[in-house]
Formats: structure tokens, C-alpha cells, sequence
């Protein structure tokens, strides 16, 4: 674990998505000076994009995307489960309904690291789903059936108690985890739900309401603000949250789950903290859509970044953007605090942001008509799991040491 003494304003600035951007832009400055694990093709960009926009126009003709949430990912397999969970909790009062769907998102972003290669999903509808949607259906259908409550009156919520005495046994069984269906990274998730249960007791201020702690309390907190925009939701998640990640790298002692050392043997200052905030930054995409429940708007979501994970960052290695100077680095696994990941994910951020600007100039279209979030959605994550099945079956571009909470 590292501790790095930052001012507060260099605080402030790490925990924003502008050190996301220009961080990840110094990392593609140096790519292009030859000084990283990859080389850039600039010249590859316009057909990435391309195909980008293809698959959006085909998917949204008329452009109305929605944002890359985790919303979209409950109704794979053309089962509409969010209208059947809302159906479920119509009983509920506005408030109470927002909180709810809150806590859903909230938990099933936070389980939703990789779950590997060969685990699937056997849900309700009798079908086989696998990955980040295989993830999401299990995370709805776990918290439609009680799992994360402790009140078996009201099982659709997730509360501080449930949370805390999760056994890694009681999930194992509730994500159908077998020797014939290993997941990665169980024992990781059941840690750090655990440690959200903690949290959540420990800032009261986000998350306590009525007397109960729930993830989903956070709305109620944003709520009581004078003005909400993107940098105050993503700073209240990252301080809100910040006990639950595994001891990685801390500011001023505040823990942080995906903020890196980089180069990795540099000195551990505050020049060198890479940050990305990947599912920090998905979870407030994911709660746009429970907070407009509640008549509150977010301003400046266009501040958001990409999302840099296998499927965003693996379209920009398969389309040739990006090309590793070595390719036997494919061939290998990778740690998550590696230079090799780190630059990849970089230049994924600002790659993405290059795309949105080539596909908005081509459909005429602004920053406020089509964010980036739109474009995640319609899009470059939906595009790198296309490439991703044509050339290897679905599976990332190379292997990642993962614990489960990161990928």
C-alpha cells in the first residue's frame, strides 16, 4: 500500500475526471515519441471510428441513445427485466423507488469486475449468459430475491447488515460457481461487499436514512444538494466508497480503487498517480437514470471519460490503432499496476475522445447531442465485443491478474 501527501487542491484535481483526460493524454503524447509498451496508428483511427458509427446507426436510427449504463445490461437476451423489477416495487413511494434502483446499480456495478473466460449464468429465462451481462443478470436476480436485504419484508433494497455478513459460500452458490464453472475474483467481491457494508455504517452523511444504511441513500444525499454536477456525484462516490477497495494507493489516506503508480518503478508522488476511476465513473453513468426519478439532473455528464476496460480497449488493438512494440506481450498476463495495462488504458481514455470527435463531425453533431457516454453505449463497447467475438471467441485481447475489483 502507498500513501502520498497531496495539497488539497491536488486532491481535488485527482479525484475529477480532468486528471483522468490530461493523464491519459500524457501518456499518448509519450506513445507517440516512441517511449510506451505501444505504437499509435493514427492513420487506422478514421475506419475504427467508422465501424463505431455504423454499429450506432444500425443499433439507434434515430441516434436516441441511451448512456452506457448498467441498465442496458439487465435486458440481454430481449428480456425486459428492469420494467418487470419496477413493476415490483410500484408499491413504493417515489423516493423509495429510486433508492432501491440505486442500490441495485450500485451493487451490481461493483460486482461486475471480470468474472473469466469459461463462467456463465443460468437465469430465470432458462438461458445461458456469460461475462458483464451474465453479471448483471445474476446481481438482478440476487436482489430480487433478498439477497443483499436483511428485511425479508422488503427484499428489493441492500442494506449495511445483509452486507457485512456475506459469506463468500453464499455467493459462490448465488453466481452458480462450481469446479465446472470457476469464476474469477469470488473471494475478492465477497471482500469488498463485506467492506461496503462497512462503509456504509461509517459515512453515515452519504448512505445513513430512517436509521438504515443502504448504497442507494447516496441519491437522498445528492438530493440535498444545493447544485449536482458530474465532478460533485463522482467525488461523493469515490469518498463515499473509498474503504471498501483493496490498499492500493491512498491521498492523504483516503483510500483509492483505481488510481495507480505510473511508470510503476517511478517515485510514488503525487506527477506520478494515474488515475482512471472506471467504475467509479460507470456507476455515475448508472445512476443518471435513478436520479432523473427524482427530478434531479446532473450536470456536465459530457465531463465523463471513457471507460477503459477490455471491451473499449480492446477494439483499439483489434482495429490496429494501438499495436503493442512487442507482440509477444499479448501472450502474456498482465497485473493490473503494470506499465503495459496502465498504457493501454490510457490511451484507450483518450482514443475513445478522439472517436467521439471524428463520429459527432460526420452526423453533425454536438457535445451535448451525443456525449460520450452515448457513444460508449451505441457504440465502442458494443463494437470491441464484436471484434472481440470475430477474433477470439470473446475473450479479452490478453490475460489480466485480476482480484475482481478492478476488471
Amino acid at each position: 500500500m502507498i500513501n502520498i501527501r497531496v495539497s488539497e487542491e491536488e486532491f481535488a484535481y485527482l479525484c475529477s475526471t480532468r486528471s483522468v483526460r490530461a493523464r491519459a493524454k500524457a501518456v499518448f503524447d509519450k506513445a507517440a515519441g516512441g517511449g510506451t509498451h505501444f505504437k499509435v496508428n493514427l492513420d487506422k483511427l478514421p475506419a475504427c471510428a467508422k465501424f463505431v458509427q455504423d454499429l450506432i446507426l444500425e443499433n439507434y436510427p434515430d441516434l436516441k441513445v441511451p448512456f452506457h449504463s448498467r441498465w442496458e445490461h439487465f435486458n440481454v437476451g430481449g428480456v425486459d427485466r428492469v420494467t418487470s423489477l419496477k413493476t415490483e416495487l410500484k408499491g413504493l413511494s417515489k423516493p423509495e423507488r429510486a433508492v432501491a434502483l440505486a442500490d441495485l446499480a450500485i451493487i451490481s456495478v461493483y460486482v461486475d469486475a471480470g468474472a473469466g473466460p469459461t463462467w456463465k449464468y443460468k437465469a430465470k429465462d432458462g438461458k445461458d449468459y456469460s461475462r458483464s451481462e451474465g453479471l448483471a443478470v445474476a446481481s438482478l436476480e440476487m436482489f430480487e430475491a433478498g439477497l443483499f436485504s436483511s428485511d425479508k419484508s422488503n427484499p428489493c433494497r441492500v442494506d449495511s447488515t445483509s452486507l457485512k455478513a456475506l459469506e463468500v459460500a453464499t455467493l459462490s452458490e448465488a453466481f452458480q460457481v462450481n469446479s465446472s464453472n470457476p469464476m474469477t475474483g469470488l473471494e475478492g467481491r465477497a471482500q469488498m461487499l463485506r467492506r461496503m457494508g462497512a462503509v456504509l455504517e461509517k459515512q453515515t452523511e452519504f448512505f445513513q436514512e430512517g436509521g438504515v444504511c443502504r448504497p442507494g441513500n447516496l441519491l437522498l444525499w445528492c438530493q440535498k444538494q444545493e447544485f449536482v454536477d458530474a465532478q460533485v456525484l463522482l467525488k461523493g462516490l469515490l469518498l463515499g466508497f473509498a474503504d471498501m477497495w483493496p490498499a492500493r494507493v491512498k491521498l492523504n489516506g483516503i483510500n483509492f480503487g483505481d488510481l495507480w503508480i505510473y511508470p510503476v518503478d517511478s517515485q510514488p508522488d503525487y506527477s506520478h498517480v494515474q488515475p482512471f476511476h472506471k467504475l467509479s465513473q460507470w456507476l455515475a453513468y448508472s445512476l443518471i437514470a435513478p436520479l432523473e426519478d427524482l427530478s434531479i439532473k446532473i450536470e456536465g455528464v459530457h465531463e465523463f471519460t471513457g471507460l477503459p476496460e477490455y471491451r473499449n480497449g480492446g477494439l483499439l488493438l483489434d482495429k490496429e490503432v494501438i499495436v503493442p512494440r512487442y507482440p509477444e506481450s499479448l501472450k502474456k498476463t498482465h497485473t493490473v499496476n503494470s506499465d503495459f495495462l496502465i498504457e493501454w488504458r490510457a490511451l484507450t481514455v483518450h482514443l475513445l475522445d478522439e472517436i467521439a470527435v471524428l463520429i459527432r463531425a460526420s452526423l453533425s453533431k454536438d457535445e451535448s447531442e451525443l456525449p460520450l457516454g452515448k457513444i460508449l453505449q451505441g457504440g465502442t463497447w458494443l463494437a470491441g465485443r464484436k471484434t472481440a467475438a470475430a477474433l477470439r471467441g470473446g475473450l479479452p485481447p490478453f490475460q489480466i491478474e485480476s482480484d475482481g475489483t478492478v476488471f
